[in-house]
């Protein structure tokens, strides 16, 4: 039998590239399961793989080709991404907390590894600033709260960037003194050069961007463009001794306003970067890292507390001295260190500069406990500000009390709701369901929506779509509803939902809840998670028995802070209005917070509505609630996405809940608007892909399982 072993590492190009992409495929799913942040997933694939590792792959030139260009890429991508008009209108506040959250954990760092750990003098000055800088990785985080606008936001993300290029500036001098004599002389030097340097590019790269983009529209062109003033800076930086890192973020700071970051141009720079060349530099840094230095008794540990510990606490200081100045409460100062604590890829992007120096023949400025506890310390601070920024987030909410105002509700607008049909047997309760919810002024638009793969039967399955939609169009029309009707082709269900949902403008989603187990034996279905994680408006998801009409009674179970959701008005329009027409009596269920301010917006708008409301102090009372449900009443309930305000841990036992207690009810299930719109690109720092059950919770629902068992 041949020896497996003989085949690795592989040296082959082909085989390098292919098991590279398959890594860049993989690494976001694996990780998401794991909950290990996205960044740090590739390094470890890369440590995996590498001759550390598995020797699997062999690190040929590709890795050092790709590696630059990904190197060039993050610093580019991070300063094109940056609001220049916030930082102008704002300068005096960012300059002062900028100074603050890149000085203090500076200082700090490098005071630690000179005394503690006792490194050199460029090692320790190269630390602080990677632990100067950071990045901002849990931004999604704000966008879900909505609070982008908050001072303490707008003051994290302008600081953060002048951090960067205050790092950026601190590491190209140290590069530069390390090379030379660094007397006054050289620091005359370099400030001279590094400022025509500037001048120089910004000179010449508005000019030259002007030109071509008035004057050439293909979008190949336009990129390849944008891509040769990146690496014409880089170039020219290194040319005159700066680093290329420097010429890469200063060139995407000059073109910022030249690409609009909503723009076609912008998606495909981020695309092509975030695809292929960051990935692929991150897998290359992880093949350079020797594992086995963290099981030889080293100082690694110390070395992590030290970077971590010292970096963050600096950090720290600097978000509530800064809010203490500007007279800030706490939750904001807890909002500006969770933003500011983060460091990814561009903490490694500096340490590669590092890993260039050479101190003696064969001996580097950056060793191997050093890039050890970097790429440690970015797992850390990645943990620690995602956690810090969601406290914070639902701290701020709940302190500005920013309920929002049920007289600017989606329901006072047109409104269009959008109805995913595919079974025959259950489209008509359905369209039912949306009659219900309609507005009295009669403004309301259906659209059916009839998704089909595309695959063999995709003719076949777009004409019984088509049709079921005509029956339906007719069906609305006699109730005096106008329907408009698409039949989509889609590789993914969810995506076609969704891209058909922005295309018509809708307001709602109206869809059937999975029913059919020999399609998928999960209780959301094939594509269900994937829409309500991917659309932030309000998803109705029913499962009805039998008509509505011979429903008898409404339960309605409320999450505690409900009020604080952007769309808690407008759900409670919506089951208003269906209350109403079905002249069924509703009862809720809730705390005390969101009680009366239900019963108070029935008695404003729906004098009409027959109601009561029932305490229920804590969700796990769901199941007394299940018992007092029959088969001709109806159960809804309000849920919240992962993230939200309302969001508590006891929702994500919510499908289990439902099959134990609910099997065989009526069952309607709601997901409020929330600000913004869901994250769609992968970045460096996000993936696109997130796996909303973890490897944690999926064993340990197993255990259970087979405890029960026993």
């Amino acid at each position: 039998m041949t020896n497996i072993a003989s085949y690795f590492p592989i040296t082959d190009p082909t085989l390098i590239f292919f098991v590279v992409m398959l890594i860049i495929l993989f690494a976001p799913i694996i990780m998401g399961k794991l909950r290990i942040p996205h960044i740090i997933g590739m390094v470890l694939a890369g440590v995996a793989v590498g001759k550390y590792g598995f020797n699997i792959l062999v690190r040929d030139d590709s890795f050092e080709l790709f590696g630059k260009v990904g190197l060039y890429y993050i610093m580019f991508l991070a300063s094109l991404e940056m609001d220049m008009e916030g930082v102008k209108r704002n300068s005096r506040r960012f300059g002062i907390f900028g100074v603050l959250t890149c000085g203090l954990p500076f200082l700090l760092t490098y005071v630690g590894c000179i005394s503690l750990l006792h490194y050199s003098q460029f090692a320790s000055l190269l630390l602080g600033c990677i632990m100067a800088s950071n990045t901002l990785i849990a931004y999604p985080i704000v966008g879900r709260y909505g609070l982008q606008k908050k001072p303490s936001v707008t003051l994290s993300v302008g600081s953060s960037m002048l951090a960067l290029l205050m790092a950026l500036v601190i590491l190209a001098a140290i590069v530069e003194s390390y090379k030379g004599n660094a007397g006054v002389l050289f620091w005359l030097m370099f400030v001279g050069k590094f400022v025509a340097y500037c001048l120089v590019l910004a000179f010449i790269i508005p000019r030259l961007a002007r030109w071509f983009l008035r004057r050439y529209s293909d979008a190949v062109m336009q990129f390849i463009f944008v891509m040769s003033m990146l690496f014409m800076s880089a170039a020219f930086g290194e040319a005159l001794g700066l680093e290329g890192i420097i010429g890469a973020f200063l060139s995407g700071l000059i073109l910022n306003r030249f690409i609009p970051h909503v723009s076609p141009l912008m998606n495909r720079i981020e695309f092509i970067g975030n695809a292929l060349f960051i990935p692929y530099f991150l897998i290359g840094v992880g093949m350079l890292i020797n594992v086995r230095v963290l099981f030889d008794g080293g100082n690694i540990i110390m070395v992590v507390l030290c970077i971590a510990g010292l970096g963050t606490f600096g950090k720290a200081i600097a978000a509530y001295v800064a809010a203490f100045i500007f007279k800030l409460p706490v939750s904001s100062g807890n909002m500006m260190f969770g933003l500011t604590s983060a460091h990814a890829a561009g903490a490694i992007a500096m340490l590669m500069i590092g890993m260039r120096i050479e101190v003696e023949p064969g001996v580097y400025l950056i060793t191997d406990d050093m890039l050890n506890a970097v790429v440690v310390m970015i797992l850390f601070t990645c943990i620690i500000s995602s956690m810090m920024t969601e406290r914070s987030a639902q701290q701020i909410t709940l302190r500005d009390k920013e309920m929002p105002d049920d007289n600017n509700q989606k329901a006072n607008t047109d409104e269009k709701i959008l109805i995913p049909m595919k079974y025959p047997e259950y489209a008509q309760r359905l369209v039912n369901v949306a009659m219900m919810m309609r507005n009295p002024k009669n403004t309301t638009t259906l659209v059916g929506l009839n998704v089909v793969y595309d695959d063999e039967d995709m003719r076949r399955n777009q004409e019984q779509g088509q049709q079921l939609l005509d029956r339906m169009t007719k069906y609305a029309a006699a109730a005096d509803m106008s329907m408009q009707t698409q039949v989509r082709v889609a590789a993914n269900i969810a995506n076609g939902i969704r891209h058909a949902f922005k295309e018509f403008r809708a307001t709602d989603v109206l869809i059937g809840m999975h029913m059919h187990p020999e399609v998928s034996q999960k209780f959301w279905g094939a594509f269900h998670q994937s829409l309500f994680n991917g659309l932030n408006s309000q998803i109705i998801m029913a499962r009805l028995n039998q008509p509505l009409s011979t429903i008898r009674r409404i339960k309605v179970a409320v999450p505690s802070r409900a009020q604080f959701e952007p769309g808690f008005y407008h759900w409670l329009e919506r089951l208003c209005r269906m209350a109403v027409n079905m002249e069924c009596h509703t009862e809720f269920y809730g705390r005390e917070d969101v009680l009366p301010l239900i019963e108070q917006y029935v008695h404003n708008k729906h004098q009409q509505m027959r109601v009561s409301f029932t305490t229920m102090v804590h969700w796990a009372e769901m199941p007394n609630i299940a018992a007092s449900i029959s088969n001709d009443q109806l159960f809804i309930i309000v849920t919240a996405r992962k993230g939200t305000v309302s969001f508590k841990n006891a929702l994500e036992r919510l499908p289990d809940e439902i099959q134990r207690h609910f099997s065989g009810k009526n069952i309607m299930i709601i997901f409020p608007d929330q600000h913004g719109d869901a994250m769609e690109e992968m970045t460096f720092a996000q993936p696109q892909h997130t796996e909303d059950q973890s490897a944690y919770e999926t064993l340990n629902k197993w255990i259970k399982k087979k405890l029960i068992r026993k």
